[in-house]
Protein backbone atom coordinates (compact mmCIF):
# COMPACT_ATOMS: atom_id res chain seq x y z
CA UNK A 1 0.00 0.00 0.00
CA UNK A 2 1.17 3.21 -0.99
CA UNK A 3 1.57 5.94 1.61
CA UNK A 4 -0.52 9.00 1.75
CA UNK A 5 0.68 12.05 0.38
CA UNK A 6 0.84 15.04 2.39
CA UNK A 7 -1.13 18.18 2.09
CA UNK A 8 1.52 20.03 3.04
CA UNK A 9 4.29 21.71 1.04
CA UNK A 10 6.19 24.11 3.25
CA UNK A 11 6.30 23.62 7.51
CA UNK A 12 8.20 25.63 9.81
CA UNK A 13 8.97 24.42 13.59
CA UNK A 14 9.97 26.38 16.51
CA UNK A 15 11.98 28.83 14.17
CA UNK A 16 14.39 31.52 15.37
CA UNK A 17 16.40 33.29 13.01
CA UNK A 18 18.79 36.48 13.75
CA UNK A 19 21.94 38.69 12.61
CA UNK A 20 24.89 39.63 14.13
CA UNK A 21 23.53 38.44 17.66
CA UNK A 22 19.98 39.82 17.47
CA UNK A 23 16.86 38.12 16.94
CA UNK A 24 14.70 39.29 14.17
CA UNK A 25 12.04 36.44 14.67
CA UNK A 26 11.55 33.68 17.35
CA UNK A 27 9.09 30.91 18.10
CA UNK A 28 7.17 30.82 14.95
CA UNK A 29 5.56 27.50 13.81
CA UNK A 30 3.84 27.46 10.65
CA UNK A 31 2.45 25.23 7.68
CA UNK A 32 0.98 25.99 3.78
CA UNK A 33 -0.94 23.24 2.22
CA UNK A 34 -0.55 23.07 -1.46
CA UNK A 35 -2.91 25.57 -3.47
CA UNK A 36 -2.98 27.62 -0.77
CA UNK A 37 -2.42 31.64 0.05
CA UNK A 38 -1.23 32.45 3.10
CA UNK A 39 -0.45 35.69 3.99
CA UNK A 40 2.20 37.40 6.45
CA UNK A 41 0.78 40.32 7.85
CA UNK A 42 2.41 43.03 10.18
CA UNK A 43 3.84 46.04 10.49
CA UNK A 44 7.28 47.20 9.24
CA UNK A 45 9.79 46.16 11.83
CA UNK A 46 8.63 42.93 12.70
CA UNK A 47 10.66 40.97 10.64
CA UNK A 48 8.04 39.03 8.01
CA UNK A 49 10.98 39.23 5.00
CA UNK A 50 13.64 38.10 6.78
CA UNK A 51 10.72 35.22 7.98
CA UNK A 52 10.23 34.65 4.45
CA UNK A 53 14.17 34.11 3.36
CA UNK A 54 14.60 32.07 6.19
CA UNK A 55 12.03 29.73 4.96
CA UNK A 56 12.59 29.90 1.13
CA UNK A 57 16.21 28.95 2.21
CA UNK A 58 18.26 31.84 2.06
CA UNK A 59 19.36 32.15 5.32
CA UNK A 60 20.20 29.60 7.76
CA UNK A 61 17.98 29.46 11.18
CA UNK A 62 19.38 29.68 14.40
CA UNK A 63 17.26 27.43 15.60
CA UNK A 64 14.03 25.36 14.25
CA UNK A 65 13.63 23.33 11.86
CA UNK A 66 11.89 23.86 7.96
CA UNK A 67 10.80 20.94 5.49
CA UNK A 68 9.76 21.72 1.74
CA UNK A 69 7.30 18.84 0.63
CA UNK A 70 8.29 16.23 3.12
CA UNK A 71 11.98 17.08 3.23
CA UNK A 72 14.42 19.20 5.28
CA UNK A 73 14.64 22.55 3.25
CA UNK A 74 18.94 23.74 3.89
CA UNK A 75 18.86 26.14 0.62
CA UNK A 76 16.75 27.49 -2.00
CA UNK A 77 14.73 24.89 -3.73
CA UNK A 78 14.20 24.12 -7.28
CA UNK A 79 10.37 23.65 -6.81
CA UNK A 80 9.98 26.85 -4.92
CA UNK A 81 10.44 30.53 -6.54
CA UNK A 82 10.73 34.20 -6.02
CA UNK A 83 9.21 37.49 -6.46
CA UNK A 84 10.31 40.71 -4.77
CA UNK A 85 8.43 44.41 -4.50
CA UNK A 86 11.19 44.86 -7.59
CA UNK A 87 10.59 42.71 -10.69
CA UNK A 88 14.23 42.53 -11.33
CA UNK A 89 14.69 42.11 -14.55
CA UNK A 90 17.72 41.71 -17.47
CA UNK A 91 17.71 45.51 -19.60
CA UNK A 92 18.95 43.23 -22.17
CA UNK A 93 16.74 40.24 -22.32
CA UNK A 94 13.07 40.54 -23.48
CA UNK A 95 10.33 39.59 -21.94
CA UNK A 96 10.78 35.51 -23.69
CA UNK A 97 14.25 36.25 -22.28
CA UNK A 98 13.63 37.50 -18.79
CA UNK A 99 10.96 34.46 -18.14
CA UNK A 100 13.29 31.80 -19.51
CA UNK A 101 16.08 33.07 -17.51
CA UNK A 102 17.27 30.68 -14.86
CA UNK A 103 15.36 27.58 -16.06
CA UNK A 104 19.08 26.42 -17.63
CA UNK A 105 20.53 27.00 -13.99
CA UNK A 106 22.53 23.44 -12.87
CA UNK A 107 20.33 22.82 -10.33
CA UNK A 108 16.64 23.35 -12.14
CA UNK A 109 15.79 20.14 -13.55
CA UNK A 110 16.68 19.40 -16.97
CA UNK A 111 14.32 20.73 -19.83
CA UNK A 112 14.35 19.93 -23.52
CA UNK A 113 14.63 23.19 -25.64
CA UNK A 114 10.78 22.53 -27.17
CA UNK A 115 9.50 22.30 -23.65
CA UNK A 116 11.69 25.21 -22.39
CA UNK A 117 9.83 27.17 -25.07
CA UNK A 118 6.48 25.96 -24.76
CA UNK A 119 6.56 26.20 -21.21
CA UNK A 120 7.86 30.22 -20.75
CA UNK A 121 4.94 30.75 -23.97
CA UNK A 122 2.35 29.33 -21.29
CA UNK A 123 3.89 31.70 -18.42
CA UNK A 124 3.70 34.84 -20.23
CA UNK A 125 0.46 33.74 -21.90
CA UNK A 126 -0.79 33.10 -18.08
CA UNK A 127 0.24 36.50 -17.28
CA UNK A 128 -1.85 38.25 -19.87
CA UNK A 129 1.29 39.09 -21.86
CA UNK A 130 0.58 37.17 -24.98
CA UNK A 131 2.11 40.05 -27.13
CA UNK A 132 4.57 41.73 -25.64
CA UNK A 133 7.50 38.40 -25.83
CA UNK A 134 9.58 40.42 -28.01
CA UNK A 135 9.68 43.92 -25.85
CA UNK A 136 12.31 44.75 -23.40
CA UNK A 137 11.87 45.75 -20.46
CA UNK A 138 12.27 49.68 -21.03
CA UNK A 139 9.17 49.32 -23.09
CA UNK A 140 7.06 47.64 -19.94
CA UNK A 141 4.96 49.63 -17.84
CA UNK A 142 5.42 48.64 -13.77
CA UNK A 143 2.30 46.33 -14.16
CA UNK A 144 3.46 44.65 -16.98
CA UNK A 145 7.27 44.45 -15.20
CA UNK A 146 5.90 42.41 -12.60
CA UNK A 147 4.16 40.71 -14.79
CA UNK A 148 7.23 39.21 -16.02
CA UNK A 149 8.51 38.65 -13.07
CA UNK A 150 5.33 36.72 -12.10
CA UNK A 151 5.95 34.53 -15.32
CA UNK A 152 9.27 33.99 -14.69
CA UNK A 153 8.14 32.45 -11.68
CA UNK A 154 5.74 30.20 -13.19
CA UNK A 155 8.26 29.01 -15.42
CA UNK A 156 9.50 26.89 -13.14
CA UNK A 157 6.41 24.76 -12.12
CA UNK A 158 7.05 26.09 -8.61
CA UNK A 159 4.95 24.01 -5.85
CA UNK A 160 5.29 27.33 -3.71
CA UNK A 161 5.80 30.76 -4.62
CA UNK A 162 7.24 33.13 -2.10
CA UNK A 163 6.31 37.20 -2.66
CA UNK A 164 7.97 39.80 -0.71
CA UNK A 165 5.49 42.86 -1.14
CA UNK A 166 5.48 41.92 -4.50
CA UNK A 167 2.65 44.85 -5.47
CA UNK A 168 3.27 47.44 -3.20
CA UNK A 169 5.36 49.69 -5.78
CA UNK A 170 2.26 49.68 -8.05
CA UNK A 171 -0.49 51.83 -8.13
CA UNK A 172 -3.83 50.69 -7.07
CA UNK A 173 -5.68 50.11 -10.02
CA UNK A 174 -2.90 47.93 -11.22
CA UNK A 175 -2.20 46.32 -7.66
CA UNK A 176 -5.68 45.21 -7.89
CA UNK A 177 -5.33 43.63 -11.03
CA UNK A 178 -1.99 41.74 -10.07
CA UNK A 179 -4.12 40.53 -6.69
CA UNK A 180 -7.16 39.18 -8.79
CA UNK A 181 -4.32 37.55 -11.12
CA UNK A 182 -2.39 36.26 -8.58
CA UNK A 183 -5.68 34.37 -7.09
CA UNK A 184 -6.36 32.94 -10.43
CA UNK A 185 -3.14 31.70 -11.58
CA UNK A 186 -2.51 30.03 -8.10
CA UNK A 187 -5.96 28.29 -9.11
CA UNK A 188 -5.04 27.04 -12.81
CA UNK A 189 -1.66 26.27 -11.67
CA UNK A 190 -2.12 24.46 -8.39
CA UNK A 191 1.36 27.02 -7.06
CA UNK A 192 0.68 27.64 -2.70
CA UNK A 193 1.50 31.18 -2.14
CA UNK A 194 3.12 32.87 0.77
CA UNK A 195 2.73 36.65 0.79
CA UNK A 196 4.30 38.77 2.92
CA UNK A 197 2.37 42.14 3.03
CA UNK A 198 1.75 45.38 4.95
CA UNK A 199 -1.33 46.39 3.25
CA UNK A 200 -4.64 44.60 5.35
CA UNK A 201 -7.51 44.79 2.65
CA UNK A 202 -4.50 43.01 0.33
CA UNK A 203 -4.24 40.18 2.60
CA UNK A 204 -7.75 39.97 3.04
CA UNK A 205 -8.48 40.06 -0.62
CA UNK A 206 -6.53 37.30 -2.01
CA UNK A 207 -5.75 34.97 1.61
CA UNK A 208 -7.17 31.72 2.52
CA UNK A 209 -5.34 31.77 5.84
CA UNK A 210 -3.66 35.43 7.58
CA UNK A 211 -0.67 34.99 10.29
CA UNK A 212 -0.08 38.01 12.14
CA UNK A 213 3.33 39.31 13.23
CA UNK A 214 3.58 41.64 15.46
CA UNK A 215 6.60 42.41 17.75
CA UNK A 216 10.80 42.51 18.43
CA UNK A 217 11.98 39.75 17.91
CA UNK A 218 8.67 39.16 16.00
CA UNK A 219 6.25 36.26 16.02
CA UNK A 220 2.84 35.32 15.03
CA UNK A 221 0.32 36.09 16.91
CA UNK A 222 -2.98 35.41 15.40
CA UNK A 223 -4.33 33.24 12.85
CA UNK A 224 -7.79 34.23 10.42
CA UNK A 225 -8.96 31.34 7.95
CA UNK A 226 -10.98 33.25 5.21
CA UNK A 227 -13.76 31.68 4.50
CA UNK A 228 -15.46 35.03 2.06
CA UNK A 229 -16.13 33.83 -0.75
CA UNK A 230 -14.42 35.33 -4.22
CA UNK A 231 -14.50 38.04 -5.19
CA UNK A 232 -14.25 39.42 -1.97
CA UNK A 233 -15.22 42.78 -2.91
CA UNK A 234 -19.10 41.72 -3.09
CA UNK A 235 -19.18 40.81 0.32
CA UNK A 236 -18.66 44.57 2.06
CA UNK A 237 -20.03 43.46 5.72
CA UNK A 238 -17.81 40.70 5.87
CA UNK A 239 -14.65 42.36 4.38
CA UNK A 240 -15.09 45.42 7.27
CA UNK A 241 -16.01 42.82 9.81
CA UNK A 242 -12.68 40.97 9.39
CA UNK A 243 -10.83 44.31 9.04
CA UNK A 244 -11.56 45.65 12.01
CA UNK A 245 -10.73 42.02 14.05
CA UNK A 246 -7.15 42.39 12.52
CA UNK A 247 -7.17 46.44 13.25
CA UNK A 248 -7.99 45.68 16.99
CA UNK A 249 -5.39 42.42 17.01
CA UNK A 250 -2.52 44.99 15.95
CA UNK A 251 -3.52 47.72 18.00
CA UNK A 252 -3.33 45.49 21.44
CA UNK A 253 -1.08 42.59 20.21
CA UNK A 254 -2.98 39.61 21.15
CA UNK A 255 -0.97 36.83 22.07
CA UNK A 256 -0.83 33.44 19.84
CA UNK A 257 -3.17 31.84 22.57
CA UNK A 258 -5.94 33.51 21.81
CA UNK A 259 -8.73 32.44 19.57
CA UNK A 260 -9.02 33.90 16.00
Amino acid sequence: MSEPVSPVALAATDLRIGYGGRTVVDAITLSVDKREIVCLLGGSGCGKSTLLRGLAGLSAPQSGSVTFLGQPLLQPHPRAALVFQQPSLLPWLNVEGNVGFGLDFARQPPIARDARKTRVQEAIDAVGLAGRASAYPAQLSGGQAQRVALARALAREPELLFADEPFSALDAITRAEMQTLLVELVHRWHTAVLLVTHDIDEAILVADRILLMAGQPGRIVREWRVDLPRPREEHAAGVVALRLDILQALRTGVPASSPA
